[in-house]
């Protein structure tokens, strides 16, 4: 299940129908945040990594939300190499009064859970 950490790029999610392709795809929700993944077609560089970020309003002020999306990236850094799969798309969501606030190592534990549970489900059709 785990890759090599080094054999993995992690790239950075920017258009909006990226993130609207996930939101339609596979959902964990999490005590922390929620985990949105959804595989590429196999055409789109099979063997990246592709991650986002989104804290609503909800999660606080600019403050607060930059400080759970800070989290978020590093929570991203430290997992998706080893437990996420190339060739799929990750979106990870901040939620209000957690994810800036929870223990960073419950974090880490729920995102690789998360992770791991995003791919034994079967797909939505």
């Amino acid at each position: 299940m785990a890759q090599a950490a080094d054999s993995v790029s992690l790239q950075i999610l920017k258009k909006r129908g990226d993130f609207l392709r996930a939101a339609r795809a596979r959902r964990r929700v999490m005590p922390g945040f929620i985990l949105q993944g959804c595989e590429r077609s196999a055409a789109e560089a099979p063997e990246i990594i592709r991650v986002g970020f989104t804290c609503s309003k909800k999660v606080g002020n600019a403050v607060v939300r930059n400080h759970a999306k800070r989290r978020l990236r590093e929570l991203a850094r430290l997992v998706l190499p080893s437990y996420g799969r190339p060739g799929w798309d990750y979106v990870l969501i901040g939620r209000a009064e957690a994810t800036s606030t929870l223990p960073f190592q419950q974090l880490l534990s729920d995102l690789k859970r998360a992770v791991r549970r995003i791919h034994t489900d079967r797909p939505a059709h």
